[in-house]
């Protein structure tokens, strides 16, 4: 139960308050500034109702005010409901610059008080909310850039956390697209090495005869063209963190000399006798089945076990919930912005799409489409071809068209249903509002708190429509 603060010197205001109020809140009681502030600071409520008139300047306003200021300061957040009589206005209205919520005239109607009592702690519920949710994007997007909030992304970014401050090899698993060369480089941005150099290397991408000196330098006269010594990605990453990405493709030969170099930190350039010692942090990433490839003896056994000190997994986008509309709009807002668009939102329809498509390609995927959404669309709302969706790929939602949702019922259970035509019915009732919440509340027929409590289930930034909030 919410803690409200009540603080009147009048008794019998106290009682009738008490009374009328204790069955919504746990209600605390002062009748002084003294006592007002000794509950504030041992329960921290989230709302005060404060008379201005308090002892020893009952006739004025000082002690009230005074309290007030202190109940600011202290408590960031809170919201106070000044209580004072009609001849009193200036003083509320001075309360009100002061950083009161709201005020209420004496003698207090109980009916009214209540509705005032019920939007103070509302919103000091809302505005709560949103410093947890900016506190934990700020957290993510200081991993660079990474997002998400499903509870599989929660344990990866624990494990960045975790690692960033011991200097251990790491090995990414996930599908491509998932994002695990940004994970490799929120371990390196977080850990004691990010001055040093964050050196990548695609070991799929290069031809086996070709990987051995990109990793490693070549001497001189090593081999036809090689006129001169040339340092190698190791050495690069002298003092930073050398990624290894899709190592799961690097050659059996290639292997031994990596782990020869992982368990000495020394190696030898091709063509050459010297042994070279470097300072680098290993991370690792593939998007193959290393354990299948370890049984069929393409992968080193005790390569893995060197370089997975640390494993994390990735998961592919499918499985990661709500995370794909934030991710949607997040990408959304950030072309729309670089391109100069006046996009404003996804259509139901597109909405629908998204959560329903497999996505194969994962992260990369999405915003491949969400960018090309953006450079195609006219409109300000998003439609499915704009993202270059096809009626086949998405089996279970297939259209919304003239408020009707249209879904193949051999792939789409009730519990699907239901969520699809919450999402469709919530966007259409915000677009046609042009993000007023109260509005859009209304023409849904529910109240403001079920209708934050829908947008966030579906994924919709709740701090987006905030100064819908301020009607």
């Amino acid at each position: 139960m919410e803690k409200l603060l009540i603080v009147d010197d009048d008794e019998g205001i106290r009682s009738q308050l008490r009374w009328g109020l204790g069955k919504s809140y746990q209600v605390l009681l002062a009748e002084d500034a003294r006592q007002a502030l000794e509950q504030f600071r041992t329960h921290q409520p989230k709302v005060v109702s404060l008379d201005l008139g308090l002892p020893p300047d009952d006739d004025g306003a000082s002690e009230g005010l005074r309290a007030l200021a202190e109940i600011i300061g202290q408590g960031k957040g809170t919201k106070v409901v000044v209580v004072s009589g009609n001849a009193d206005r200036a003083n509320a209205l001075k309360a009100i610059e002061l950083g009161a919520y709201d005020f209420c005239n004496k003698p207090v109607e109980l009916d009214e008080l209540r509705i005032i009592l019920n939007r103070a702690f509302h919103l000091a519920e809302l505005e709560a909310e949103n410093l947890k949710l900016k506190a934990r994007r700020a957290a993510e997007a200081g991993m660079h850039g990474i997002f998400g909030q499903c509870p599989q992304m929660e344990e990866v970014f624990a494990t960045i956390r975790k690692v960033s401050s011991v200097d251990v090899p790491v090995l990414i698993l996930g599908e491509s697209g998932t994002g695990k060369e940004m994970v490799a480089r929120a371990i390196h941005d977080n850990s004691l090495r990010k001055g040093g150099a964050f050196i990548p290397i695609n070991c799929g991408a290069i031809p086996e005869n070709l990987l051995e000196a990109e990793l490693f330098g070549h001497e001189k006269g090593a081999f036809t063209g090689a006129h001169a010594r040339v340092q190698g990605k190791v050495e690069y990453a002298d003092g930073g963190t050398l990624f290894l990405d899709e190592i799961g493709e690097m050659p059996a030969l290639l292997q031994v000399k990596l782990l020869r170099f992982l368990q000495e930190q020394v190696f030898q350039r091709v063509g050459g006798r010297e042994d070279v010692r470097v300072n680098a942090r290993i991370v690792a990433a593939t998007n193959t089945d290393i354990e299948a490839g370890i049984a069929s003896g393409a992968f080193r056994e005790d390569l893995y076990y060197r370089l997975g000190v640390v494993v994390t997994a990735l998961p592919p986008l499918r499985e990661r919930g709500d995370d794909i509309l934030l991710l949607a709009n997040l990408f959304l807002r950030r072309y729309a912005t670089e391109y100069r668009k006046k996009i404003r939102c996804f259509s139901a329809e597109a909405l629908a799409y998204l959560q329903n498509y497999a996505w194969p390609g994962n992260v990369r995927e999405l915003e491949n489409k969400v960018k090309r959404a953006v450079v195609m669309c006219d409109m300000p709302t998003v439609e499915p071809q704009d993202l270059g969706f096809k009626v086949a790929e998405v089996p279970g939602c297939e259209a919304l068209k003239d408020g009707q949702l249209l879904c193949n019922v051999d792939h789409l259970d009730l519990k699907s249903a239901k969520a699809a035509v919450e999402k469709a019915l919530l966007t259409k009732a915000l677009d046609q509002s042009d993000g007023n919440v109260m509005q859009a509340a209304k023409a849904l027929g529910v109240s403001r708190p079920t209708l934050y409590d829908l947008m966030k289930k579906h994924g919709f930034f709740v701090e987006e429509h905030a100064d819908a909030r301020k009607e």
